[in-house]
């Protein structure tokens, strides 16, 4: 890489980064950036929240368990969006106290991805406040990565990086989901 893209004051510092909106693809930039950070041998926690942990038909899981010593996935999530049961609140909430743990001690993750969590804010499982005093004590170093539909305007004040995805034309009506593309 050029000499001039890279700045080495920012090398070791990490940022947190929102991919939300309407639009396809945020999980998917999520999963871009962990192939990135793994080819520079960092170490990358994945927690998902919205998909079952029996949902390995997924192509970005069945991708990163080829790299067991580079990334963790964990599935935090009953694979629907919209009403959750008691059972499914205590399922979720588990997730982010195993993500708050991962955050808030010298884990040695140098990435972690919190797919979904913006919509758990949403649905009022999990407090903004409460998140944002966790983010706001990791690591110097550490990167990490919100993604889903509703960011929250405090997460979105405290957020270094925002990517809204906006959709401008879709096929979903006409075509369902495609394996390799969509899962």
């Amino acid at each position: 890489m050029p000499n001039n893209l890279i700045n080495p004051n920012f090398d070791e510092h990490g940022f947190i980064q929102i991919y939300t909106g309407n639009g396809k693809g945020k999980t998917t930039a999520a999963f871009g950036l962990t192939l990135r950070a793994i080819g520079h041998g960092w170490k990358v926690l994945i927690l998902q929240f919205m998909k079952a942990s029996d949902a390995w038909q997924y192509g970005e899981a069945l991708s990163v368990v080829k790299y067991p010593e580079n990334i963790e996935i964990k599935q935090f999530g009953f694979n629907k969006i919209g009403k959750f049961t008691k059972e499914d609140e205590i399922h979720l909430l588990n997730g982010w106290n195993y993500a708050k743990t991962c955050i808030n001690q010298e884990s040695g993750y140098k990435m972690i991805i919190l797919d979904e969590l913006n919509h758990l804010i949403h649905q009022n499982i999990i407090s903004v406040d409460e998140v944002i005093k966790v983010l706001k004590n990791k690591t110097e170093n550490m990167e990490i990565v919100i993604t889903g539909r509703h960011a929250h305007p405090k997460l979105i004040e405290i957020a270094d990086l925002i990517t809204t995805m906006q959709p401008t034309k879709h096929y979903y009506p006409k075509v369902k989901a495609r394996c390799g593309i969509e899962y």
